[in-house]
């Protein structure tokens, strides 16, 4: 008896610790739920000012792939010329090479038609020594003429073979720079893709504020200012655009990227600008900010990949990035990189 005793005692005990333990395993999960859910907290949603500062982050980024965009179109479009015009030049030059060897083929028969008999021969048993001598005249000048032609027509043949040279080259620099269009599209579109996504996420009204920012066009006090001259057609012409979309790669009338604003503002005036932010930089003379004309070009960032028109009273008219417009907006908005009077 005091056996079975002993072994119900025993079996109670160790009920008991085990619920014991239970409780104590169950309030060490407890607690160390507890811990990791405040380790790890639901990733919260960044700050409206933190997505502003990445949007445009990315469309600097992005209008920098524009202007490479643009470069690469533009070297796209010049060697797609200059391949037009190696082509032509090709086929001309195998017209002229075709042209001399029927001309050689014409005076190589008639030579051979002429002087199937030893000369010697032929005066000897000639009746007329006197019109064999003539002939004979005659053959020495056709000799002279076949080897003029032919001499003719080697060269001919020597700049045929290197202008195809030149046009192969130019196919395959066409090629690569096609390939470099393509890669820079991609990237602008990636960029941009990505700065619509962060301002959708954004609450209405930072939405609705930066919205605001980016359509404004009103038109600010340019103190009154008179313009004349090519200057002065193009700022007009660049007022006309006020409120027209900026869409990169584009050079009017409908939209613009900045350096296609430029571009297009100035052909009105007759002047032919380049087409890239940068190249459009040194496209005149450079002259202190403090002595900035309405009509100088402002570019912006050491890398100069955007530029402004400078309209007078502090102010530049610009396509500013992707979502905003054609719009007015201080000379000192950002960093400049020079300004240049065309």
């Amino acid at each position: 008896m005091g056996s079975h005793r002993h072994t119900g005692t025993s079996h109670t005990a160790r009920h008991a610790r085990g619920v014991t333990a239970a409780t104590a395993l169950s309030a060490a999960a407890a607690t160390a739920a507890a811990t990791l859910g405040g380790a790890a907290p639901a990733e919260a949603k960044p700050e409206p000012a933190a997505t502003r500062a990445s949007v445009e982050r990315l469309l600097t980024e992005a209008e920098r792939a524009t202007e490479a965009f643009n470069k690469a179109d533009e070297r796209t479009g010049a060697l797609r010329a200059e391949l037009r015009r190696t082509q032509d030049r090709v086929a001309r030059g195998q017209d002229r090479v075709n042209t001399m060897r029927g001309a050689l083929g014409a005076l190589a028969g008639a030579q051979y038609r002429s002087g199937g008999v030893d000369p010697a021969l032929e005066l000897i048993f000639s009746a007329d020594p006197e019109q064999y001598l003539e002939k004979a005249a005659t053959l020495d000048r056709i000799s002279l003429r076949r080897a003029g032609e032919l001499n003719r027509l080697t060269q001919a043949q020597r700049l045929l073979t290197q202008e195809r040279a030149e046009a192969a080259a130019t196919l395959a620099e066409l090629t690569r720079s096609r390939a470099a269009t393509a890669r820079h599209k991609r990237t602008v579109e990636a960029k941009l893709a990505r700065a619509r996504a962060l301002l959708a996420a954004l609450p209405d009204g930072d939405r609705d504020a930066h919205d605001r920012r980016a359509s404004r066009s009103d038109r600010p006090d340019l103190g009154g200012i008179a313009l004349s001259g090519r200057a002065g057609t193009a700022v007009a012409a660049a007022q006309r655009a006020l409120g027209k979309p900026y869409v990169w790669g584009a050079n009017g009338p409908g939209g613009f990227d900045c350096s296609g604003l430029m571009q297009w503002a100035y052909a009105q005036a007759g002047v032919g600008l380049p087409r890239t932010s940068q190249a459009q930089r040194n496209a005149g003379q450079h002259v202190p900010l403090s002595q900035a004309r309405p009509g100088d070009l402002v570019t912006y960032r050491a890398d100069a990949s955007h530029v402004g028109m400078y309209v007078g009273n502090g102010q530049v008219i610009h396509a500013p990035y992707p979502g905003a417009s054609v719009r007015y907006d201080p000379v000192g908005m950002m960093p400049i990189a020079s300004v240049t009077r065309v």
